[in-house]
C-alpha cells in the first residue's frame, strides 16, 4: 500500500460566501443610492414605484447585474469575493469566458433570487457548489488556501507463474 499525497484549492463553504454576498449587497446599493438616487431625484424621475418595469428598477437592475458580471469577468471576483479571500474558477476552461460569466451571473443571479431556497445547495453540494456553479462548470475556491488530500494506493504483487523464463510454444 501506497499514501498519495494531493493539495487541492479549499473550496469557499456557505457562510463565507453569505458574507461576500452581503458585502456586494451593500456596495450595490451604495452605488445605486449616490449616483443613480440623486440623478432619477433631479431629473424628477419616480423613486419609489415598485413595479419590475419602473426606471428605478430596470437601471438598478442593470447596476446589480452588469457588477457581477463584470467583476466575475474581469478580476474573478468581486469585491466582496476579494474582502473575503475566495474567487470562481472554472473548471473546464482555463479562464472564464463571456459565455460562462453571463450564463453563471445573470441566470443564476435570476434563479436564485426567484428561488432563495437555491442558496442553500452550498450547504449540501459536493465542493461547496452552488446552482451557479453546477450551471456554469464553475467552482468557488479561498485564495492560497489549499487542503491535504491523502489516497491510499494498494498496489498487487505480480506474480511470474513460469519462474523458469521459458516461453511456451
Amino acid at each position: 500500500m501506497e499514501i498519495v499525497e494531493q493539495y487541492e484549492e479549499k473550496t469557499a463553504g456557505f457562510w463565507i460566501r453569505f458574507w461576500a454576498f452581503l458585502t456586494d449587497g451593500l456596495i450595490v446599493g451604495a452605488i445605486i443610492s449616490i449616483f443613480i438616487k440623486p440623478i432619477f431625484y433631479f431629473l424628477g424621475l419616480d423613486l419609489f414605484s415598485s413595479d419590475w418595469y419602473a426606471p428605478i428598477t430596470i437601471v438598478s437592475g442593470i447596476i446589480y447585474y452588469g457588477y457581477f458580471i463584470l467583476m466575475t469577468k474581469f478580476w474573478q471576483q468581486t469585491i466582496g469575493k476579494m474582502i473575503f479571500g475566495i474567487k470562481v474558477k472554472p473548471l473546464k476552461e482555463e479562464k472564464l469566458s463571456w459565455g460562462t460569466v453571463l450564463f453563471r451571473e445573470f441566470v443564476s443571479r435570476f434563479i436564485n433570487n426567484t428561488i432563495w431556497i437555491t442558496y442553500l445547495f452550498v450547504v449540501i453540494a459536493p465542493k461547496n457548489k452552488g446552482i451557479q456553479d453546477f450551471i456554469a462548470d464553475t467552482i468557488v475556491v479561498h485564495e492560497n488556501v489549499y487542503v491535504k488530500n491523502e489516497q491510499k494506493i494498494f498496489k498487487e504483487k505480480i506474480i511470474d507463474i513460469n519462474p523458469s523464463n521459458e516461453q511456451a510454444v
